[in-house]
């Protein structure tokens, strides 16, 4: 099993950053690919970013490219997505997921989530 436990959550105004963090335990954090993913209300939940095991790699959807870099510290058995130049398109809570297998992962099969952090841009 593996726990995972977002922070950094908050409210802030266009323009702004911020940055989230994940923490995991249980598994062997650098066996897994991790993914952020976020969900406003009425949506489905959406791919964010991820990030692979073994080379780092990071992938990110369109809407994020260019603002948004996650990153991941096996050390710490943490990953994090920072945030910047927030619009309130990105208003949403954020998950935190992790899975041994990439597609799995972007197709939210089987993946181990975290709680969800609320993250809310006004104008």
């Amino acid at each position: 099993q593996v726990q995972l436990v977002e922070s950094g959550g908050g409210s802030v105004q266009t323009g702004d950053s911020l940055r989230l963090s994940c923490a995991a335990s249980g598994r062997t954090f650098t066996s897994l690919i991790m993914g952020w993913f976020r969900q406003s209300p009425g949506k489905e939940r959406e791919f964010v970013a991820a990030i692979r095991r073994s080379d780092g790699n990071t992938d990110y959807a369109d809407s994020v490219k260019g603002r948004f870099t996650m990153s991941r510290e096996n050390s710490r058995n943490t990953v994090y997505l920072q945030m910047n130049d927030l619009t309130p398109e990105d208003t949403a809570v954020y998950y935190c997921a992790g899975n041994l297998d990439y597609r799995s992962l972007r197709r939210r099969t089987g993946n181990y989530w975290g709680q969800g952090t609320q993250v809310t841009v006004s104008s």
